[in-house]
């Protein structure tokens, strides 16, 4: 029996360089797209901290005759539209007058029921919200305050009061 080799196919080296040329491009670009964006970080890179989940507390005998009620969604921390799944039961928020707190929202499947009392006779003028997410691990503060209104309901289940988080200073 003679020599069964396959006979070997030629290859033509400009292909071959051309080929090479073009995978090193490949492995290149990829490794500087990765480069940049270690440098230029994404907007929700920002959103992270290392605060820790305040402790804040809910009036100790509020006055229930001036009280109102909010339902919130959390949705925009710094302009960026956040996954629901971000939020959650370990997160905080709460209402403040200055630095009093007014009531402590608790957190039902992506909602915040919160009901806000006075802790002193009179109405407070404005209510501004603070919210701690566990998940990046930061305070935040909503961009506008908002008016009290005795027996009034701000937001419902459907249509859930979504105002705009800022990172707090």
């Amino acid at each position: 029996m003679k020599n069964m080799m396959l006979p070997v196919r030629s290859f033509n080296r400009r292909k071959l360089g051309l080929y090479s040329v073009l995978c090193i491009l490949s492995v290149l670009t990829v490794l500087f797209a990765a480069c940049d964006k270690k440098d230029n970080p994404t907007p929700e890179k920002n959103l992270y901290g290392n605060a820790a989940r305040p402790a804040w507390t809910a009036p100790a005998n509020p006055d229930p005759s001036i009280s109102m009620t909010a339902v919130i969604a959390v949705q925009k921390l710094e302009g960026i539209t956040i996954p629901d799944s971000v939020v959650s039961a370990n997160d905080v928020l709460a209402a403040f007058s200055g630095e009093t707190c007014l009531g402590i929202a608790k957190y039902e499947e992506g909602l915040f029921f919160l009901y806000i009392a006075s802790p002193v006779t009179g109405n407070p003028s404005s209510v501004t919200l603070r919210y701690y997410s566990a998940h990046y691990k930061n305070l935040f503060e909503a961009k506008d305050a908002f008016r009290f209104i005795n027996d009034d309901h701000l937001g419902t289940i459907a249509e859930p009061f979504k105002p705009a988080f800022v990172v707090a200073k």
